[in-house]
């Protein structure tokens, strides 16, 4: 794990710079095109400052990049451009800046795609100007139809903000003549505005909920540790349902009375719905809201109010991370040990990690909130680099769901079921009393199989080495690797013998499917990503369930991620074995997790609640530790064993992804690197492979995948630099370095 920066203030590991270039001075830009370094240009009329986010001429076109410093002057002056112009944008930050350099360093990422990180929203240079917008208006339509119906409905989920014409009608999902009817009844008012408006001011001294003893003691420390404004990072350990979100609401308050900005990520954009509400009934208003649901439009908002300091609380995806703070006192990594922190595509980063790294650079204070916490953060806990908070109860009257195991190997299942009678009559019990429950398992679609019986064909897809999972739903195919689909074919593609094409295993869908006709009276519903269209529809979804919507939920891993169903009394894991399958060095922990997070939306009211899983290895560690509650000893025998493999959190790991068309030239330059791995024999490291990848095409390009192994202690980003520095990307050829892997796919 990164080892955060040893700062107190803002600022304080940021290069000295003048305090303003003039006219003519040699400047060196970074930019957002991948060259490789700052390029020299002469300041503008007027001049400029550090760290100005400017547009640059390159070649034949304008470019965006900032200031970095000093000219080197190592090219023909007089062949040395000027900028072209200054943004009317807050300046970067020193702290922003020294942010992007360490972070690079780390990920072994060029600047320029750390620029792309920090500068993703459109339109940064267009002047300031006026535009036309639509909002809520005062008045009611005479008639209501399901078009007008969906325009309003818009405008509520987002409270007081307003949208262009465009942005309204794609998000209701209408033309935009329907907005304009609505315009003309008065329902919906249509104003002249500015483009960028400050975001409302929160009030932090508005009363929030009543806490119990220890919800209060654990806020008290919080709050106390932003107000020091020095660095620090606290793992909030709670039980599901124990009100880690009311604790870390007031320190949040406490960073806004400090007039510090604070930032809260979350791991899944169908969680913000619920979590902007109990925000907006703390403290009075909606906060910014960054993730890839929003508007190019409030996406640029938000990118300039941050800057300004007009922005106090961003609720967000972990690219939030990069947003220009002015003046960040505390940033929160709710469910903190979620896979969906890591980015796995482009820039390769841990949201977890550079929460803290950034912090510690901003004199800011992290809260690592989970009831599951990752076994890297429990063993800085573990070693005093983390404060801990624990907060053992749920709160008010809700207590822990009873755990029970249904032991399969006992169980008489024709080969068409996975739902085991055991589960069935607690179901039925549930319905019969008026309760919710739920039936989770970790696959999309309908089968993640699809086999010919007459010549044993397996559909794969045409441009990965993987199988195409049938989304009936969709009527097609569709690969989870690279999102290819086609239809579902009527014949094998390849004996092309007509009719025998048949589903094997379950997903989500064909669970749907059994549970209706078990269940013929039940409501079900039916959560997973991949089924609704637009993040709204699915935030409407979740709500009209928690609503008591339904009686039955089929879920994937979506459903652990932190919802609140108050009627749900049952959670039955229909194949708690599944992740313990593989060589993951981390699979024992993620399934541990995932069956503790997905129990856990069981029995969060007043009526009690069971969690029951369906396993065929009821006598396996995991499965036990899950049973038994027993997380510290789980935590533990997990770190122990780890320690031994000399393996992350105490060892340090990378992995290299060599990708091309040319399979051969792939594996010839996997094999160079494994042949001269001096540089990494200095340091003590180990290579393991080339070998193909888990999924060895993606694409249409073949993937071999090499392994670091080092000591923790062993300097392996200077190391691995200088390793693939031999490397002559030649073609196609691309090689991506991946610290800290989380996955091995």
């Amino acid at each position: 794990m990164l080892k955060p920066e040893n700062a107190n203030s803002a600022g304080a590991c940021a290069v000295s710079l003048p305090e303003y270039f003039d006219q003519g001075a040699l400047v060196a830009v970074l930019t957002t095109q991948p060259l490789g370094r700052a390029l020299d240009y002469r300041a503008p009329e007027g001049g400029c400052r550090p760290g100005a986010y400017v547009e640059v001429p390159l070649g034949p076109r304008k470019v965006l990049g900032v200031v970095w410093g000093s000219g080197q002057g190592d090219y023909d002056l007089s062949k040395i451009r000027s900028v072209s112009r200054v943004l009317d944008v807050a300046p970067m930050r020193d702290e922003m800046r020294a942010f992007l350099e360490r972070a690079a360093d780390y990920t072994l990422t060029p600047m320029p795609a750390m620029l792309r990180m920090a500068t993703r929203a459109p339109g940064l240079g267009d002047p300031p100007s006026m535009r036309r917008v639509y909002r809520r208006g005062p008045q009611e339509p005479n008639k209501m139809t399901a078009a007008r119906r969906k325009v309003l409905e818009a405008l509520a989920e987002y409270g007081d903000l307003s949208f262009t014409l465009r942005e309204l009608a794609e998000m209701a999902g209408v033309g935009t003549s329907v907005v304009k009817g609505l315009v003309a009844q008065g329902a919906v008012l249509e104003e002249d505005s500015p483009r960028d408006l400050p975001f409302a001011r929160l009030d932090p001294d508005l009363p929030g909920k009543t806490l119990t003893e220890d919800q209060q003691a654990g806020a008290d420390r919080l709050a106390e540790a932003v107000r020091s404004e020095r660095y620090g990072t606290t793992l909030l350990r709670g039980v599901t349902g124990s009100g880690k979100t009311e604790v870390y609401l007031e320190a949040v308050a406490a960073a806004l009375r400090a007039g510090r900005q604070a930032l809260v990520l979350l791991p899944e954009i169908a969680l913000t719905a619920e979590f902007l509400t109990r925000v907006e009934e703390r403290f009075g208003t909606r906060p910014a809201e960054w993730h890839s649901g929003a508007t190019m439009t409030e996406r640029r908002r938000i990118w300039r109010m941050v800057g300004e300091g007009q922005a106090q609380l961003v609720i967000g995806a972990r690219s939030a991370l990069f947003l220009p703070y002015q003046n960040l006192g505390l940033i929160v990594v709710d469910e903190e040990h979620d896979t969906s922190y890591k980015q796995e595509e482009g820039v390769l980063y841990n949201a977890r990690d550079m929460a803290v790294l950034r912090a510690s650079i901003c004199g800011a204070h992290v809260v690592l909130a989970s009831a599951t916490p990752s076994l890297e953060t429990w063993a800085n806990a573990e070693a005093g680099k983390y404060e801990r908070l624990d907060l053992p109860s749920r709160f008010g009257p809700a207590v822990m769901p009873e755990m029970r195991a249904i032991d399969m190997r006992a169980e008489s299942l024709p080969s068409t079921r996975w739902i085991s009678d055991a589960l069935k009559h607690a179901v039925d019990q549930r319905l019969e009393r008026g309760e919710q429950a739920m039936l989770f398992i970790n696959r999309r679609g309908y089968a993640p199989i699809t086999l010919c019986r007459a010549c044993g064909h397996q559909i794969g897809c045409d441009h990965c080495d993987a199988r195409m999972v049938e989304h009936r739903f969709l009527k097609r195919l569709v690969c989870h690797q690279c999102g290819e689909t086609k239809p579902m074919p009527e014949k094998c593609p390849s004996c092309e013998v007509e009719g025998k094409l048949a589903p094997v295993g379950p997903g989500v869908e064909r669970l749907g499917e059994e549970a209706a006709a078990l269940f013929p009276e039940a409501r079900i519903a039916t959560l997973s990503s991949d089924m609704y269209g637009t993040a709204r529809a699915l935030k409407e979804e979740i709500v009209s369930i928690a609503e008591g919507g339904a009686d039955i939920i089929i879920g994937t891993q979506l459903v652990a991620k932190g919802h609140n169903f108050p009627q749900l009394t049952l959670v039955g894991v229909i194949d708690a074995d599944l992740g313990l399958q593989g060589s993951d060095l981390r699979a024992a922990e993620r399934t541990f997790q995932l069956m503790r997070q997905v129990a856990g939306r069981a029995g969060r009211a007043e009526a009690p609640g069971t969690a029951v899983l369906q396993t065929y290895q009821p006598e396996h560690p995991v499965i036990r530790a899950i049973l038994g509650g027993e997380e510290e000893r789980f935590w533990a025998a997990e770190a122990r064993e780890r320690e031994a493999a000399g393996v992350p959190p105490y060892g340090r790991m990378a992995g290299i992804i060599l990708s091309g068309t040319d399979v051969a030239q792939v594996f010839d330059a996997g094999n160079l690197l494994a042949r001269q791995d001096r540089a990494l024999r200095s340091i003590g490291a180990q290579v393991f492979g080339p070998a193909p990848a888990p999924v060895a095409r993606v694409r249409g390009r073949h993937r071999v995948r090499l392994l670091v192994k080092a000591e923790k202690s062993a300097p392996l980003q200077a190391a691995l630099s200088s390793w693939v520095a031999q490397l002559r990307l030649r073609g196609d050829l691309r090689v991506a370095v991946d610290i800290d892997p989380q996955s091995f796919y």
